[in-house]
């Protein structure tokens, strides 16, 4: 009998212990993660706890803007260039089956989607309902760069970046505002040094530091590791762009056209020069003023505008270390030489347009124009005055009826 009585107490304690351990799992899994976001949901091909953190992150947040019935769409370079690789299939098959999670699942800190200003208004209930679900958000507001200049204006700000954050997984939402000329632009995201920081240690962002012109792609929906998503249409055009649209900070001193200057000066790679550029010039109603140099060596080339304005356009070469553009003194036939550190080009936009600019903006300014160029000069001398200007010689005189034209 006592035997008896020592096995079942032996099978009450294990028992009472079994239940308490999935009391324990249970608390852990149903009560913990939904309140860190961390629920580790049966995703399929994913590998890790972690893997699934990002993938249930993800799919909480599409439900948030979908319960308010906002468009997002994804703009995420990494997972842009996954998708890229495999657009076919996924375009193919929309509703197929996801043999793995291998694009919401990949090791991020963040992921990023956009939406369109227009789409939307920050409605108070958006951010209480992120609350209720584990989230926390932070948004990003700066001056709108369109009502710069107008005094009685300039003090509007607008909403540029909004950021999800649950679990270790933050949503990186990026606005993007409608521009003429079909195309859209985001302003920068500045984090604050110490309190956002804290919020989100991004390490590298895509679409944050700089603001950037981009065309308006068109939306494709499409069904990615089990997920309803947005997308551009064409991935690898979208993704080509935003590698030419970070935009450097404003270091134009206006942060305009300078009111007081009359010259408007254009760079274009010698390699892309085309001998219909001058009659092309000339039917647009800017007739050529002069012609320095020649294709192989310092071409410059400038065109008279409306009124006393001016229009140079200055060829860049090249070399193995540093590019340079040229310059001509025609009274003397001397030539100049401009050094400039190997730059890259991206797009922005500057008074309404969208142009093209040195990426290394600073590199190139200070190149120019030295280290103190924030400091007006009022006297300046194209010959010596710039801080990367050499002596290149002269042009011999048989040669200067081509290399020296003036109209």
């Amino acid at each position: 009998m006592q035997k008896i009585n020592k096995n079942v107490v032996l099978a009450l304690l294990s028992l009472t212990s079994l239940v308490f351990l999935l009391f324990q799992l249970y608390y852990y899994k149903f009560y913990l993660s939904q309140k860190n976001g961390a629920v580790f949901s049966k995703v399929r091909g994913s590998q890790s706890g972690q893997d699934s953190t990002r993938w249930h992150v993800v799919r909480k947040f599409l439900g948030l803007i979908s319960s308010h019935n906002i468009p997002v769409y994804l703009i995420d370079p990494l997972i842009l260039g996954l998708v890229d690789k495999d657009i076919e299939q996924i375009r193919s098959s929309p509703d197929g089956p996801s043999p793995e999670c291998k694009y919401f699942c990949a090791p991020r800190d963040f992921t990023t989607f956009a939406l369109l200003d227009k789409t939307w208004k920050p409605e108070v209930g958006l951010f209480r309902t992120a609350e209720k679900m584990g989230f926390q958000w932070l948004k990003i507001i700066n001056k709108d760069p369109r009502l710069d200049g107008m005094d009685d204006l300039s003090g509007i700000e607008i909403p540029l970046h909004y950021i999800f954050k649950l679990a270790s997984h933050a949503i990186h939402l990026v606005v993007f505002y409608e521009r003429s000329g079909n195309y859209l632009w985001h302003g920068p995201l500045r984090l604050k040094q110490h309190m956002d920081r804290k919020f989100v240690p991004f390490r590298k962002l895509h679409f944050g530091r700089y603001p950037g012109a981009y065309e308006k792609p068109e939306l494709l929906l499409v069904s990615i590791d089990d997920l309803k998503v947005q997308i551009p249409k064409n991935p690898s055009s979208f993704l080509e762009e935003t590698s030419h649209s970070r935009f450097l900070e404003c270091w134009y001193r206006q942060c305009n056209v300078i009111p007081h200057s009359k010259d408007v000066d254009l760079g274009v790679f010698i390699r892309d020069y085309k001998a219909d550029i001058i009659p092309a010039f000339q039917k647009a109603g800017l007739p050529l003023k002069h012609k320095f140099g020649k294709v192989e060596d310092s071409l410059e080339l400038s065109f008279q505008g409306e009124g006393d304005v001016k229009l140079d356009i200055f060829f860049f070469y090249e070399e193995d270390d540093y590019i340079w553009n040229g310059g001509t003194q025609a009274k003397s036939g001397k030539k100049f030489k401009y050094l400039f550190p190997k730059f890259t080009l991206c797009w922005t936009e500057f008074v309404e347009l969208k142009v093209r600019v040195p990426c290394e903006t600073l590199q190139y300014v200070e190149a120019n124009y030295g280290p103190d160029w924030k400091v007006p000069v009022k006297t300046w001398d194209w010959k010596s005055s710039p801080s990367n200007v050499q002596y290149n010689g002269v042009w011999p005189v048989d040669e200067w009826d081509d290399v020296i034209q003036i109209y």
